[in-house]
């Protein structure tokens, strides 16, 4: 049987993080874009050298260090603060633009990145919400990120070169056309002072029915009406979507007004997305798997509750009573030694995990072909001894 020789474990799909690229540097090519690689979502070093991205953006001075010396290319920072020893050491590293969260921050560390050539600009809010989730809404209202229209009356924009703004989450080009005619509106006369905008990310462009030619459409047109601006937009998510898999094998089913599968990995621990968001992540079972991101042909899809002839729960084995993935069907009964594979899970997972419980931390595997699997790294009890 081809698998993955231990679970819990993450895989990442080389061939899908190529194809995500290819897409990626067409788009940004068309557009006349630069494409950063948002590492909040993702910070594989290991699979880095299959990704194109003109450089990375952070949000952490660790973040910003690796992206200088794992990915390279340029280094856009953005926090909703920093403290002095940030920035001594995110000055020390040489990253090359930095958005501040408040005209505060600004007044505070404009010369210091002034006098370090870093490029500065401003987060905007454009209190307009696309997102449907309150916590993924930085426009949602008492939002902490990004500075309202009304906050900028009587500030000085001396020294400023750039503006920033996110609002999307897994959404379409059509949001970020709704989201760019609300930029203008706002925001438009600031435009010709500035000499580039970063878009931000939630542009799931890679997935299949994304409108990437009206993204492309409206870049086109915001680079007709101004020039003179750089425009970058800096996805996480796109570049691994459907690239990536969690591996799971069953211990246990036990029945509470139907049975419950007991998997070896945790929502709670390895997933914690999946419970804050919150979502289901699609699954299914293979025994012929080998490695893919997406199901194969002999793969057995799980149906949502009721689609397939037998119901259950998947949850993981912490003592959090919610730790659980969701609720399914399959086509028959899931049994001790089952191995589940969840889709999608490269994306705010592996930057995710924990260690309650002291439950071990998955795996990390790279798949560079069909059956072909490299292991990046296995964790053990020291990485649970040293977090505390």
């Amino acid at each position: 049987m081809r698998r993955v020789p231990e679970t819990p474990a993450f895989v990442v799909d080389t061939v899908a993080l190529r194809r995500n690229a290819e897409i990626l540097s067409q788009v940004a090519e068309r557009a006349g874009a630069r494409m950063l690689l948002a590492l909040k979502a993702f910070s594989m070093p290991s699979a880095f050298p299959y990704m194109k991205a003109f450089g990375t953006c952070a949000s952490s001075v660790h973040e910003a260090r690796l992206g200088l010396e794992r990915f390279g290319g340029e280094q856009h920072v953005f926090a909703a603060a920093f403290s002095e020893k940030e920035m001594r050491e995110l000055v020390a590293l040489g990253i090359h633009h930095i958005t501040f969260n408040s005209f505060a921050q600004l007044r505070q560390w404009q010369r210091v990145a002034g006098n370090a050539n870093i490029a500065v600009g401003l987060r905007i809010n454009p209190e307009h919400s696309e997102g449907q989730v309150p916590i993924y809404d930085p426009c949602a209202p008492h939002s902490r990120l990004g500075i309202r229209r009304e906050a900028f009356a009587g500030e000085s924009l001396e020294g400023v070169t750039g503006l920033h703004c996110h609002n999307l989450c897994e959404q379409n080009a059509d949001c970020f056309v709704r989201t760019l005619a609300v930029i203008e509106a706002r925001f438009g006369d600031l435009l010709p002072r500035i000499s580039w905008f970063n878009f931000g990310g939630g542009h799931h462009i890679t997935r299949p029915d994304y409108d990437r030619e009206a993204l492309i459409e409206a870049l086109r047109g915001f680079h007709a009406r101004y020039p003179h601006i750089t425009m970058y937009l800096e996805p996480g998510e796109a570049h691994v979507l459907r690239a990536g898999t969690f591996v799971c094998t069953v211990l246990d089913v036990v029945e509470n007004e139907g049975p419950i599968a007991i998997l070896d990995g945790s929502a709670a621990c390895h997933t914690p997305d999946v419970i804050e968001m919150p979502y289901v992540p699609r699954a299914f079972l293979d025994s012929e798997w080998d490695g893919a991101a997406e199901p194969g042909p002999s793969a057995l899809r799980a149906g949502k509750p009721g689609e397939r002839a037998f119901e259950v729960r998947l949850a993981g084995p912490s003592c959090l009573a919610g730790d659980v993935f969701g609720d399914y069907s399959f086509d028959r009964p899931l049994v001790p030694g089952d191995r589940v594979i969840f889709e999608d899970m490269a994306l705010y997972t592996m930057v995710k995990t924990n260690t309650f419980n002291g439950i071990r931390l998955p795996s990390l595997w790279l798949r560079d072909a069909p059956d072909a699997f490299t292991c990046v790294r296995t964790f053990g009890y020291e990485d649970f001894l040293s977090r505390l």
